[in-house]
């Protein structure tokens, strides 16, 4: 187990600036605007590569005790409450404020072990920043400058003085037997109360207003002995309908975690069904091949005949993601858990599976000989043999001859074809189609001596009957 650190301070003091310094990563979003963190967020500071140790971002704490900034709040503490050290951030331009004295005074009343950083030290006369704080009782006082990594060297040297060898939390690993799941969805579907309830503690802010959660949040479980690692992502919206420049940044945290996860779970809300949201956010998870399960949440507040409606809608509205699976749950009360996470399996085992060469090859000829392509301008295509080109999805590459000219309805039929007889569930199947050249495409066919004497005789000989 590795120290945990905890970065904590009022917003806007550059927390998540020093954090993705520290980390070496741009993992944690940054943005002018202050309260742009909300979750507590994870990394590794291998700065100094014989001691690493655990970085914890955290929100800034505001006076406000009620709604999302409460919510921050009891985050950030929560992290103070389990680290090994606080680094308390403060801003060197603004000097004290009243709210890092009401944060100072609950670190001294939790008796956390705190290291005082005042960040945005540069461009100002360093000595008098230090001097303001001086009456905040700290022996020791570092000055950093996250935005241009001035002083971090000294900041790493200082906390390996103070913290432990061995700490005490679990760290995010890299372990390759880790189940990836990015929960995804448009905002306020319940992804975070699904991680939550999964979790079984608040380690996300739920929050019925749309855009909580900003940060693409990964944490590490072992669930009935297998592990997992599960994304909370942001939610995604038409590109027409986002204006604020954190939620673009977020969009993008949300479509990293897409690429980075090995199954992605779509939250839909069985209220509202199917919308044109939901397609967007279905067309990205498809665009980076993921194995995908459809997660419909709110279930349990539906009578009989609403689910009926909603039943209907999913299968004319999902008709071009049929193979993928939809589980019925409710994010707030825990059903259907278990059955999501074998529709989870299902697609994992699926996008994961390794085929042969052979088998490949073998299952190609069946469905070639049990319907062969059509006819296109006098020619028929011909699929000649395949081969596995990857996973997650799973690729096939056919090789052949006018191969261009295969109609798509063909290539369908052969995905369905292969995903019925490897029994692919949950998971796009891509194939790849090469054709051959033709050796002898450059080559002028020159005729010997004889070879001519014995055309001009057939041509005579044609002629005469003729």
């Amino acid at each position: 187990m590795l120290p945990l650190v905890a970065l904590v301070g009022r917003p806007n003091v550059g927390k998540s600036t020093l954090f993705n310094a520290l980390t070496r990563t741009r993992d944690a979003l940054v943005h002018d605007e202050p309260g742009v963190t909300r979750d507590r967020n994870y990394g590794i500071c291998r700065l100094d590569e014989a001691r690493p140790f655990v970085l914890v971002d955290t929100g800034g704490i505001a006076a406000d005790e009620a709604g999302l900034a409460g919510a921050t709040a009891r985050q950030s503490r929560a992290a103070a409450e389990e680290a090994d050290l606080v680094l308390f951030v403060v801003d060197g331009r603004e000097g004290p404020s009243a709210l890092d004295d009401e944060i100072l005074r609950w670190l001294r009343k939790a008796s956390r072990p705190t290291l005082l950083v005042v960040n945005k030290s540069d461009g100002i006369d360093v000595r008098a920043a230090l001097a303001e704080f001086s009456r905040y009782g700290f022996s020791d006082v570092l000055a950093v400058s996250s935005a241009h990594r001035q002083g971090v060297d000294e900041l790493v040297d200082e906390v390996l003085a103070r913290v432990p060898e061995v700490g005490a939390t679990e760290t995010l690993d890299d372990d390759p037997d880790r189940v990836r799941i990015a929960f995804v969805g448009r905002p306020n579907v319940g992804k975070s109360t699904l991680v939550n309830r999964i979790l079984g503690e608040e380690r996300m802010i739920a929050s019925d207003v749309p855009g909580t959660t900003r940060d693409s949040i990964a944490v590490d479980l072992e669930r009935d002995g297998r592990k997992y690692r599960l994304i909370d992502t942001a939610g995604l919206r038409r590109k027409a309908r986002v204006e604020e420049a954190v939620e673009k940044f977020s969009i993008v945290k949300t479509l990293q975690a897409i690429e980075q996860c090995q199954v992605a779970v779509i939250m839909l809300d069985a209220n509202e069904g199917v919308t044109d949201q939901d397609a967007s956010v279905l067309g990205a998870v498809l665009d980076a091949g993921r194995a995908l399960v459809v997660a419909v949440n709110k279930w349990d507040g539906q009578s009989d005949y609403q689910r009926e409606q909603t039943e209907a809608l999913l299968s004319r509205k999902l008709s071009f993601v049929q193979w993928a699976e939809a589980v019925r749950i409710s994010a707030k009360h825990g059903s259907g858990l278990r059955e999501l996470f074998k529709a989870i399996h299902r697609a994992h085992a699926s996008a994961t599976k390794v085929l042969g060469t052979a088998e490949v090859t073998k299952a190609l000829e069946i469905a070639y000989e049990t319907n062969p392509p059509p006819v296109v301008r006098g020619h028929v295509p011909k699929l000649r043999y395949a081969h596995a080109g990857g996973d997650n999805p799973p690729t096939i590459i056919v090789h052949g001859t006018r191969l261009r000219m295969l109609p798509d309805s063909y290539k369908r039929y052969l995905e369905n074809f292969f995903r019925k007889r490897f029994k692919l569930v949950g998971t796009p199947v891509r194939f790849v189609f090469k054709e051959g050249e033709n050796p002898y495409k450059d080559k002028k066919n020159v005729l010997t001596e004889r070879q001519a004497a014995r055309k001009k005789r057939l041509i005579r000989h044609v002629k005469r009957r003729g």
